[in-house]
């Protein structure tokens, strides 16, 4: 056996009935085991997954000490699921500090935009910058979101724009997944549509995505050079309209990619029920939502991606949370780290989402585990505390879970370790 996790005074579970995804009322309706007369074990099996649950008794029983590599003794601490970022932008060269002085003095995200700033000035830097470079810099941020909680993160390229500089990105991501040292869990995504290149039309992009880049990544996938899940547009005013994120979303479900895409963040676009119509995973951002989005999306289950850090820092409108919520749509949470949301930790954005989105500690739990999981197709394996499932855990040094909300920032000092398939990813307690 890989690892025992013993006397721990609470295992917050998120959930304990298989559940692909949370929703409505039930996002507050917790699962959580707390200690009464004696601590929780959890046991984790060669493969990493959990094969036991329950009272140090009972596990001990089940089990014995003696047959594991590693024993964790968690006294005072909680167990929660791995966090799972839903949303990032982490390959990347250039960072954009001079802009958010720009952004403090009024100018929105579109005016940096045209002013030549944005996606574009950092896709001039990718693009100029070698694959070595990205992947340095990539796995540092990894270890970063690690030391914050997170076990398994989305991962898009897109500051390419091009076939060669999208597969350059692919294949930093590609690289870290590979990289046994780097223990946290990669999905990727293609996001060759992040924005129209200089030079080009909308029209051109879309066919350059379709015709060129597409094709490249499918003989990437099929040489088995290259692991995608995802494919992601942004869908937005004069940038990809509906009607060109539409086809190349369904070029990308034509090669086996789940559709996940940025929709109506700066304009009502309708995106939430295009998304809806083509069974969408995921859809992010969502700021400008119609009521009918909503309920296309309470009734195809699409998962909604909400981004707290970029509602903050562009002076969006928020999105209506509380009435997707309400209405029965999945909500799950992600950081969209980028070089203009540079954000690496979920317990902030759960902070954020709570005071600033009206979300309950519970809500922004089961966003940020079971649904943000199943905003990547993986809450069948991950994004909660349950025998069979990946043991991607994390270890709060205090008596509740909320803890790791309530200290806003705090996370330094309220993650004692972080546990990614039964192995130690992050350990500043435990040794």
């Amino acid at each position: 056996m890989k690892l025992l996790i013993k006397s721990a005074s609470q295992v917050m579970q998120a959930c304990d009935q298989n559940q692909i995804t949370v929703t409505g009322n039930e996002m507050k309706n917790v699962a959580i085991l707390n200690a009464d007369n004696e601590g929780l074990s959890i046991a984790v099996d060669n493969d990493g997954n959990i094969a036991g649950l329950g009272t140090d008794s009972a596990i001990t029983k089940q089990f014995s000490e003696e047959s594991f590599d590693h024993v964790i003794d968690a006294t005072g601490c909680c167990v929660l699921p791995g966090l799972v970022d839903a949303h990032t932008h982490p390959v990347w060269a250039g960072d954009r500090v001079h802009e958010f002085a720009m952004k403090l003095a009024g100018a929105t995200y579109m005016d940096v935009h045209k002013a030549g700033g944005g996606i574009h000035f950092t896709v001039e830097h990718t693009r100029k910058a070698s694959q070595d470079e990205l992947s340095r810099t990539f796995k540092e941020r990894l270890k970063r979101m690690i030391k914050c909680g997170t076990t398994l993160v989305e991962c898009k390229s897109g500051y390419g724009l091009d076939v060669e500089s999208e597969l350059k990105m692919l294949r930093v991501i590609e690289e870290a997944r590979r990289d046994n040292s780097i223990k946290i869990d990669i999905s990727t995504t293609f996001c060759g549509a992040h924005a129209v290149p200089r030079g080009k039309t909308s029209e051109e992009a879309t066919d350059d995505v379709i015709k060129r880049q597409l094709p490249a990544v499918r003989e990437e996938m099929e040489a088995r050079r290259l692991t995608v899940d995802n494919i992601d547009v942004f869908c937005e005013k004069s940038v990809f309209d509906v009607e060109q994120t539409r086809r190349i979303l369904q070029s990308g479900v034509d090669m086996g990619l789940m559709i996940n895409f940025h929709g109506d963040e700066l304009h009502p676009m309708r995106a939430a029920e295009l998304g809806s119509e083509l069974k969408a995973q995921a859809i992010s951002h969502l700021e400008e939502i119609s009521d009918d989005g909503i309920k296309a999306m309470a009734k195809s289950q699409s998962v909604a991606v909400i981004l707290p850090t970029t509602a903050y820092i562009l002076r969006l409108r928020a999105p209506p949370v509380r009435k997707m919520i309400d209405s029965g749509v999945p909500v799950a949470l992600g950081s969209d780290f980028n070089p203009n949301a540079f954000c690496l930790s979920m317990p902030t954005v759960m902070h954020l989402a709570c005071v600033n989105f009206k979300m309950s500690m519970e809500e922004a739990l089961i966003a940020t585990t079971i649904n943000a999981a199943a905003a990547l197709g993986k809450s069948q394996t991950h994004g909660s505390v349950e025998v069979g499932k990946r043991a991607n855990l994390l270890l709060v040094k205090a008596s509740r879970w909320e803890h790791l909300v309530y200290q806003f920032a705090g996370h330094d000092f309220t993650i004692a370790a972080v546990i990614c398939g039964g192995e130690i990813a992050y350990d500043k307690q435990f040794h």
